[in-house]
This record gives C-alpha cells, sequence and structure tokens, in this order.
C-alpha cells in the first residue's frame, strides 16, 4: 500500500501487505502437461548422460547431469524427459532447462523418505536445496563462512506481495518442525523469526526461536535494513550478510524444512502471489516448473502485446519476455502490468531535484552517484558516493522525475564489481 501527504511537504511512504483480517483463499494450479526445471549450471557442449531424452522420472527424483554433479533438480511430476536446453537467467546466468512431459499416473520416489531418523545438513541439501523458498545450505555448510545466527523472515520483502506472510500464518506447524530440523542439523541456536508490524503481536514463543518485529514500512523487511536495525551489523561495507555471520531465510522455505521432515516427502508445490492489472491479489499454489502462461490462465488472467509480466514486486521486480519462463522455488509474485500504464524510464539527465535523496533511507547522494554509474566510473562510485551502502530498494527509482533507471544501474555496477573481483581471485 502506498500512502502519500496531503502536502507535498514529505516522501511518500510505502507498507507492506500485511494480512490483518481474513486470509486469501488459495487458488491451486491444475496439473500442466509439461513442466520445466531449471539445474544451476549450463548445458554448454555438453552431452547428459546420466539422464537422457525419452528416460522415465518419479516425482521427487532428483536429477543430475552427471553423477558427480553437484547441482540437481528435484522432479515434480511423473512423466518423460522431453528436451534440454539452454536458459538465460538475469545478468548472463545460464542455466539447464529440463522439460518434462507429464503422465497421466503418478509414481513417487521414495529415497528420501527411505533417509529416516534426523537429517543431516547434507541430506537436507541434496534433497531440499529446490525446495518452495529456496533453502541457503550451501551458505550453512560454506567451510569459508561461520554462520552464528539464522534469520527467517515471516513476511515479504516488497510491497503488494504476501507470499511468505501468508505461509506463515497458515503453516505455523510446520515452521516449528521446520526451526527445530535446522537447529539440529545446522547446530545453530541462535534463530530469530522476525514478523512485520502489525502481525508482530500474534506470535509468541512457541517458534523455539527469538520474535522480533520489523516496521510494516518499506524497505526494513530487506536483508540490509534487518542486519543494521534489528542486529547492529555494519551493511555499508560490501559485504553479504554471511560475511557477518548471519543467514537470512524465507519462512516458507523453513516450512519446506518441516514438511518435508513431518511428511517424510519432498515438498514441490510454491506458493505464489498475482498481481492482475487491476491490482487485485491472489495466492495460488503450483507446482515447481509449471509454465507462467499455465499459471495465469488458472486465474483467468491475459497478456496482451505490449504488456509486462514482472517477476517479483512492483519496486524491485524484473521484466521477463515469455509466458513460457517457469515457476523457480523462489519465485514469489508475479505482476502483470497493462501496457497503458507503464511508465518508460528515460536518458534525460538528472535535474538535482532531490527528491531521490530525501526518500533514501540509506542517506545516499544519489544524484551524484548516478552520474558516475551513468559514466561507468564504478571504483568512484563506491569510494565517493557509498554505492555499497545502497539496499536496492528501488525508491529512489519511483521518485526520480527524470524517470532514470537508477536501480538497474545500481544493480549492474554491482554486478560488473562482483565481476572484477572474481576475476581478480581466481587470478590470484
Amino acid at each position: 500500500m502506498i500512502q502519500r501527504p496531503f502536502f507535498n511537504f514529505s516522501k511518500p511512504r510505502f507498507d507492506y501487505e500485511l494480512f490483518t483480517k481474513a486470509l486469501p483463499q488459495l487458488v491451486p494450479v491444475p496439473q500442466p502437461k509439461f513442466v520445466t526445471l531449471l539445474i544451476d549450471s549450463p548445458l554448454g557442449n555438453r552431452d547428459p548422460k546420466f539422464i537422457k531424452v525419452g528416460d522415465s522420472v518419479k516425482t521427487g527424483q532428483r536429477l543430475l547431469l552427471a553423477e558427480n554433479d553437484t547441482a540437481a533438480a528435484v522432479s515434480t511430476v511423473t512423466g518423460k524427459i522431453d528436451a534440454f536446453s539452454e536458459f538465460a537467467g538475469n545478468y548472463g546466468k545460464m542455466f539447464t532447462a529440463i522439460t518434462i512431459a507429464v503422465s497421466g499416473s503418478e509414481e513417487t520416489d521414495d529415497q528420501f523418505a527411505q533417509l529416516g531418523g534426523d537429517l543431516s545438513m547434507a541430506d537436507l541439501s541434496a534433497f531440499l536445496s529446490t525446495a518452495p523458498g529456496r533453502p541457503p545450505f550451501e551458505l550453512l555448510m560454506d567451510p569459508e563462512k561461520t554462520i552464528e545466527t539464522i534469520v527467517i523472515y515471516g513476511g515479504d520483502t516488497d510491497v503488494l506481495i504476501g507470499t511468505n506472510q501468508y505461509a506463515l500464518k497458515t503453516r505455523t506447524g510446520e515452521l516449528q518442525k521446520g526451526i527445530s530440523a535446522l537447529k539440529k542439523a545446522s547446530g545453530i541456536e541462535n534463530v530469530i523469526l522476525a514478523v512485520p508490524g502489525e502481525s508482530f503481536q500474534s506470535y509468541d514463543a512457541h517458534f523455539n526461536a527469538d520474535v522480533r518485529n520489523v516496521p510494516a514500512e518499506y524497505p526494513y523487511a530487506g536483508s540490509q535494513m534487518i542486519l543494521h536495525h534489528l542486529l547492529q551489523k555494519p551493511a555499508a561495507d560490501g559485504k553479504a550478510p554471511e560475511d557477518h555471520g548471519v543467514c537470512f531465510m524465507r519462512a516458507e522455505a523453513v516450512i519446506s524444512i518441516g514438511r518435508a521432515v513431518a511428511d517424510k516427502r519432498i515438498p514441490l508445490e510454491k506458493l505464489v502471489t498475482i498481481v492482475a492489472k487491476n491490482g487485485e491479489q491472489k495466492i495460488v499454489s503450483a507446482k515447481i516448473g509449471t509454465l507462467m502462461g499455465d499459471v495465469l490462465n488458472a486465474v483467468n488472467i491475459t497478456v496482451d502485446d505490449g504488456d509486462r509480466i514482472i517477476l517479483g514486486g512492483p519496486m524491485t521486480g524484473f521484466a521477463i519476455y515469455t509466458e513460457t519462463h517457469p515457476i523457480e522455488p523462489d519465485t514469489d509474485a508475479i505482476m502483470i502490468q497493462d501496457a497503458s500504464d507503464i511508465s518508460f524510464s528515460s536518458d534525460y539527465p538528472c535535474i538535482n531535484c532531490g527528491d531521490c535523496i530525501r526518500i533514501c533511507p540509506a542517506n545516499i547522494s544519489v544524484n551524484m552517484l548516478v552520474r558516475f554509474l551513468e559514466a561507468g566510473q564504478y571504483d568512484d562510485a563506491v569510494n565517493l558516493y557509498d554505492l555499497y551502502s545502497c539496499v536496492d530498494c528501488g525508491l529512489c527509482s519511483y521518485v526520480c522525475v527524470s524517470r532514470i533507471p537508477i536501480l538497474q544501474y545500481i544493480k549492474l555496477a554491482k554486478h560488473e564489481l562482483s565481476r572484477i573481483s572474481e576475476a581478480e581471485e581466481t587470478n590470484v
């Protein structure tokens, strides 16, 4: 929700979506004819040997391109492999896409169920890394990182989205079990459950976690904001939260762990918030790998020429170009923007109005920062105008009179600096 002052002397306020009254009705998406699963590894010139086109797969079966690969997908359906292809993600990141033709009958793989007992971190990582919410087990298992605190956020990090809050309010039992399993497997006892605003009073100590309140005002639910305001740790040094000993997880990710432990079955259905062209919101449940077009058809939304499909919320989401994009484990929202409502970016120069500075939660001189970013002078942007202090909230882009895509400039700069850093480390 967006609140604007009656007189234009103060900045607009954005509030997160809070289910303080009745919860929306969950809409199940019918099982599709095809699903597309993504493996976090480029296909390149490889010819998959471990699984091939035409192979039968079971529901819950781990899919590996090669026997010793660490990257894997978990089949969400029973059927036959129809095709392998390359899939391009953001910033040129390449994935391997596996398309599966769904069969009429379902057969469940029992490899996960046979593990039994308390699950180790290796077990959780092998089978639940692509579960709904995408639990970040790789951070907890990284020998170079010492994680001391796990922060579970029970809300969503963008406005108009209610996915994780819905999961928290409807699946509290699974969340409790997930926290217990996570503590046993990781050995980390300091677990914080951060809940947004008014919903704080609905929870108590039954979660076996330290329940904390996060303001309902955007962007206080972002990881860097929680790191700074809730944990009093530095958030402007260019380091990730795990470098400060903190691992952030979605509530839905921990719920997936709890459901897997309780049911001896890998969770396969992802909760997704759908925001229609008129702003109407619905919560749907769809199997991971379901194509966007199938999800939108289930809620009677038509995408016309010129409309924009956005993965995520209106502030930090990114546009995709096709309805054949699959639902991923961390897809929290799909937003459809009518062609007539799209505000296009421009290359008009900054007019120094100062709106971006007034609204910035990190108090950055955005009007100066963007000049260096436009010129590709990223090192100066870091050293002179605090690029790494940015929390990627997108408020500056929203209020920019010149319609400069400031957030995109910032994300590109951080990405390029990350590539340079990785290249330097490789060459050492």
